[in-house]
């Protein structure tokens, strides 16, 4: 076990599954916690009923970046991971720690980000909370948002339900918001712009619930990529994965960038996206649905899920153009700090 708290235990990769494991699972977590999905699934007051429930934090800097800014990042990962528990999210808190310093106006633009993305999402933030600390004790402004959602009858979703047969697939191109992220924070310029992808994906989840109704879950690869979290499904359903290489949809742009920085595409974060696993025979439905999102035209099918053998834990295998497979890792360490 680490002695000490390292950037690399929010990395979303084996540093932070570790810090989960052995520091939070180890103390507290129940029945809903352990299953691992982005949002726990909990009864309601009247019998059948059910809501999903999620928290997520926001420390990305710089605050504004082509495609968003920092209140969109909390509405739309808060947004997106109820969502994919299936449930149709309703309610947001919204809990700011500001920096003594901070411009007001900077703070007026993060709110009215916030306001455009929940009203896109069909979400209402309707309780919050303000902390502020001294000048030199924060970077400015972090914030936490909750979600809840209701679960209608009849969708059961996790990450533990993958079988073998089944496909994977994936909203639409890898790596852009890692890339701008770090494009603004070493002030890159590309040949061709390239822009956050954050966005609220509830609309699209529900598109692909109604076209395939046999979905067995949705992940968004935020921090740690790709890799990272096919790896966590395979692992959570005790499958093997094997995704096309060519067939991962990503940006020239994107693709040119990870090159020149050595970052494996991989596993750099996205915020408007999602992995979804369905049944061989609802993959083209839940695609076309994919597909008919605004958020979704780059949808592709990129792999399959197999069978785990029985002398080793699951793997994520890439499959190259020639026939040749290597092992996809989880991303270990950190690869950009802040990055959500």
């Amino acid at each position: 076990m680490d002695t000490e708290v390292m950037l690399g235990h929010g990395s979303g990769g084996t540093m932070m599954k570790r810090i989960i494991d052995e520091v939070f699972f180890a103390a507290y977590a129940g029945e809903e916690l352990l299953r691992g999905d982005d949002a726990a699934v909990l009864p309601a007051p009247k019998p059948g009923e059910r809501l999903a429930y999620s928290t997520d934090s926001f420390v990305v800097t710089p605050h504004f970046f082509p495609g968003g800014d920092i209140g969109k990042l909390a509405v739309c990962g808060t947004v997106n991971d109820v969502a994919t528990s299936g449930a149709v999210p309703q309610y947001l808190s919204c809990g700011f720690v500001l920096e003594e310093g901070y411009p007001i106006e900077d703070l007026k633009r993060i709110c009215h980000t916030m306001a455009e993305t929940a009203a896109e999402a069909g979400v209402h933030l309707v309780t919050g909370d303000t902390k502020v600390v001294n000048r030199g004790h924060g970077d400015g402004v972090f914030i936490n948002t909750s979600g809840i959602g209701f679960v209608p009858e009849g969708v059961d979703l996790s990450g533990a339900y993958c079988k073998p047969g089944d496909k994977v697939l994936v909203s639409g191109t890898l790596g852009d918001h890692g890339i701008t992220i770090m494009s603004c924070r070493e002030e890159l310029s590309f040949t061709a712009d390239v822009e956050s992808d954050a966005a609220p994906l509830n609309h699209l989840i529900a598109s692909v619930i109604a076209a395939a109704p046999g979905v067995r879950c949705f992940r968004d690869p935020t921090r740690g990529g790709l890799a990272s979290t096919l790896n966590e499904l395979a692992s959570q359903s005790q499958v093997d994965m094997v995704i096309d290489e060519d067939a991962v949809p990503v940006k020239d742009t994107v693709r040119g960038a990870c090159e020149m920085l050595g970052y494996d595409v991989m596993q750099v974060a996205n915020e408007g996206k999602m992995v979804c696993v369905v049944p061989a025979d609802q993959a083209n439905a839940a695609l076309a649905a994919m597909k008919a999102d605004p958020h979704g035209a780059d949808a592709a099918i990129i792999g399959d899920v197999a069978e785990m053998q029985p002398d080793r834990g699951s793997k994520v295998f890439l499959k190259n153009a020639f026939g040749g497979r290597r092992i996809l890792d989880m991303l270990v360490g950190e690869q950009l700090p802040r990055i959500c």
